[in-house]
């Protein structure tokens, strides 16, 4: 009977996928696709004081559209958006909760001005996420992610978490590629 490496699976999942797709289509992102809003009304990472939303979240100069609960349709989002989601509610939230990291929470978090310090902290969760995963062993993946996590999800197993942090990765990865295809593909006025 062969043994299956449940840790080593679940980071080849997500690993795989960041070096040979998610990680390559980031290279070279500039600031200008990083801010560019598709359409009218798209959520985005703004200057507080160009914001018209009543909430503004963040610390700084800079905050995040958003609101509970959220439109429907819900808003289309820029990459500054994905990438801040990536970084605050995917990645950092989960780090601090469960590997001890520093607090991340959309409320206090201090929004990326520019892609490529956006990108240099999302290599850098991503890194200490890996690093946090590869720590468990098939035991601790079982153990139940308790007040870590929302209510609803208390009882629910380490790895189902992990599982779920690839799909956020894998899911809101693909939207930024295809914004920046779209980006690239676009309309040039003058």
């Amino acid at each position: 009977m062969t043994t299956v490496d449940l840790t080593h699976e679940l980071v080849e999942q997500i690993d795989w996928h960041w070096r040979t797709q998610l990680r390559p289509r980031l290279e070279g992102l500039t600031d200008d696709e990083y801010f560019w809003e598709p359409v009218a009304g798209t959520w985005h990472v703004r200057r507080k004081a160009n914001s018209t939303s009543e909430f503004q979240p963040g610390t700084g100069d800079w905050t995040i559209d958003w609101a509970w609960p959220e439109p429907v349709p819900a808003p289309v989002t820029t990459i500054a958006w994905r990438l801040s989601h990536l970084l605050v509610g995917v990645l950092g939230a989960r780090i601090a909760g469960h590997f001890g990291g520093e607090p991340h929470d959309y409320q206090t978090y201090r929004y990326p001005e520019t892609a490529a310090d956006a990108l240099a902290r999302l290599d850098d969760l991503y890194r200490q996420w890996l690093d946090g995963v590869n720590s468990w062993s098939a035991a601790d993946l079982a153990v139940p992610v308790g007040d870590r996590e929302p209510a609803a999800y208390a009882d629910q197993p380490r790895a189902t978490l992990v599982l779920h942090i690839n799909r956020e990765l894998i899911h809101h990865g693909a939207e930024i590629a295809l914004l920046r295809d779209l980006y690239a593909h676009r309309p040039l006025t003058g």
